[in-house]
């Protein structure tokens, strides 16, 4: 068995911002705001609703590049990574977004080997196309992926795991984990739920708790 992994949610948890938002502010704007509230009041599942956003952006895909691009991640996870790879470790992204957009993030960053869970994707017809596979282990109806069954099996396989995170579908997994660290609606999410967690707004916060208590 591995010593331990830590598991990071993408959007909003690396990135400083959710990059459907991007997409409805700069392409969709009214729609996409009428869209976002019918997904927040439920009547859409989170998959159709970011199926929605990404399938209508109608750009060409060296401008939708370009947006990707122009998204800030944490300036401190480069060294996080370090870290946690100089500890034993392994990091982790595991996303209910797409791995279309993080995958040029990561590689726009020169940040590599990251091993990444999250929807797969394809760009065609002026936007972005889910290609998620219902037979796949981790299938989820609502999410596309189901971070819980991944974290199951990471339970598996590490001795210890670690999460961070920033809204609801990272909280029944990050229930499977040591420690969690929250940003965003995910503190909230905790604090009425009586869960144990650190608030935290950047990967340099986690690092110093990380060092903090021998880790």
């Amino acid at each position: 068995m591995k010593k331990f992994v830590f598991i990071s949610d993408f959007d909003g948890t690396i990135s400083n911002k959710d990059f459907y938002m991007h997409v409805i502010e700069k392409y969709l704007k009214e729609d996409g705001e009428r869209q976002y509230a019918r997904w927040r009041n439920e009547e859409i599942l989170d998959i159709e609703f970011l199926s929605y956003v990404f399938t209508n952006i109608d750009a060409d895909e060296e401008e939708i590049y370009k947006d990707i691009i122009a998204l800030e991640i944490d300036p401190d996870l480069e060294e996080f990574i370090k870290y946690i790879k100089s500890q034993g470790g392994e990091f982790v992204i595991l996303s209910a977004g797409s791995t279309y957009y993080i995958d040029i993030l990561l590689e726009h960053w020169s940040i590599e080997g990251i091993k990444i869970y999250s929807n797969n994707a394809v760009y065609k017809n002026r936007g972005i196309h889910y290609d998620i596979d219902p037979t796949n282990e981790f299938y989820s109806e609502r999410y596309g992926i189901d971070k819980k069954k991944v974290v199951e099996k990471f339970k598996r396989e590490y001795e210890t795991l670690y999460y961070a995170g920033d809204s609801m579908p990272d909280f029944e997994a990050s229930l499977l984990c040591k420690k969690r660290f929250a940003k965003g609606r995910l503190i909230d999410i905790y604090k009425e739920k009586n869960v144990d967690h650190y608030g935290v707004e950047s990967f340099k916060e986690i690092l110093d708790i990380l060092k903090k208590e021998g880790i």
